[in-house]
């Protein structure tokens, strides 16, 4: 996948102060790393579907972020 961050525009901006804008503290990082998706199959009505392609790129990830709201509404129930 192509990042989509054109940098070079962002350092012309006036705002740009260079690399070390603010100090960053690394002593404290930790690194996380996310728990890989499962590939299932899953029927979904055709407008459905539809509907969320029609949103462009990444529509599997709003999906899936829509399943996630609705799971942590039912959670908090």
């Amino acid at each position: 996948m192509k990042p989509r961050t054109d940098w070079e525009a962002l350092r012309k901006q006036d705002d740009y102060e260079g690399e070390q804008e603010f100090p960053v503290d690394w002593t404290r990082a930790t690194l996380v790393t996310p728990e890989p998706k499962k590939a299932i199959s899953l029927r979904i009505d055709p407008d459905v579907l539809d509907f969320f392609k029609a949103q462009g790129r990444g529509y599997q990830t709003r999906m899936n972020a829509v399943l996630r709201a609705w799971m942590e509404a039912q959670l908090k129930r």
